[in-house]
């Protein structure tokens, strides 16, 4: 866990930035496409997901929406996330909370903060990108996310830009609660296990196994992130559907469960895993190693300065 820094860490708006710029564009987009595709037709496994989305490109299927949508995202939700995140952690560790109720905290305010300052009109972006391919599949030529943005844009404005933005804060904020919380609370038997104290660094692999263990079980609100994929995809209902004109969390939660059952809801939940694991690896452990780099650093310069 990086040291803990006084005053305000600027550093991790930049830290933030590129973590989740590195994450999104290795495993994170190709992960992303997958689990909406499964999310956003519910009828599909994982191998029929696999090849729909291969059939749009080969590899660059998978890289659906990475530019610019995803590059802007990740950018300014990275940066938003870990200053934001870092600071509560911070703050509340200093005021006598555990490190695993700290982490959640932080996780579940850097989540909300992400979600409504950047994530709401990247990811209606992004997920009109993936899913306007139903629109090719019924015979219509699918438009532009550029034109799709500036035709939400006139109609309905920031509000449509937005739509499902509620949807994604829930989601951020146990995503990212759930993650840094448990990552942070997996240490303690990570510790037991190699006979550590807290004093004593956690290695790389311990590391990476407390943050996979927080990526894997913060998916348990996957029928959130179905009811977010739904609401903001751009496919129309078919004849015959109750999709809701007009969808908000409960009656888009009503649809789903009556169309799909349970089974509907956690759609897409095998690539969201691994999704979350890689996320949490890169946003936890290696942002920990870069912002212990970067404190250590700062100080041999206040070091030199003070000399």
């Amino acid at each position: 866990m990086a040291p803990p820094q006084k005053g305000f860490s600027w550093s991790n708006i930049g830290v933030g930035a590129v973590m989740n710029m590195f994450e999104v564009t290795t495993l994170g987009q190709p992960l992303e496409v997958v689990k909406t595709q499964m999310a956003s037709n519910r009828t599909q496994g994982m191998g029929d997901a696999l090849r729909t989305v291969w059939s749009r490109g080969g590899v660059f299927g998978f890289y659906q929406g990475l530019i610019p949508w995803a590059w802007i995202e990740a950018s300014t939700k990275g940066a938003v996330l870990m200053f934001t995140a870092s600071e509560i952690e911070k703050k509340t560790k200093a005021a006598g909370v555990s490190p695993g109720a700290a982490g959640l905290l932080g996780g579940m305010g850097g989540g909300i903060a992400q979600a409504y300052a950047t994530m709401g009109f990247c990811t209606c972006m992004k997920t009109a990108e993936i899913t306007r391919h139903k629109q090719a599949a019924a015979g219509v030529t699918p438009p532009s996310t550029w034109a799709v943005f500036a035709d939400i844009y006139r109609r309905e404005g920031i509000a449509g830009i937005n739509k499902g933005v509620n949807a994604v804060a829930i989601r951020q904020c146990t995503n990212w609660g759930s993650r840094i919380g448990i990552a942070r609370l997996a240490e303690q038997p990570i510790r037991s296990l190699s006979g550590k104290s807290e004093k004593d660094k956690l290695s790389p692999i311990e590391r990476i196994a407390c943050s996979s263990i927080g990526g894997a079980l913060g998916c348990w609100n996957q029928p959130i992130e179905v009811i977010r994929v739904e609401m903001q995809s751009m496919a129309k209902a078919e004849p015959g559907s109750k999709r809701p004109a007009k969808l908000t969390v409960g009656n888009t939660l009503s649809y789903i469960y009556k169309e799909s059952g349970i089974k509907g809801l956690y759609r897409g939940v095998q690539p969201r895993i691994a999704l979350g694991i890689w996320q949490t690896i890169c946003m936890v452990s290696f942002a920990d190693y870069v912002k212990e780099a970067i404190d250590m650093a700062s100080r041999k310069v206040e070091n030199v300065a003070t000399n």
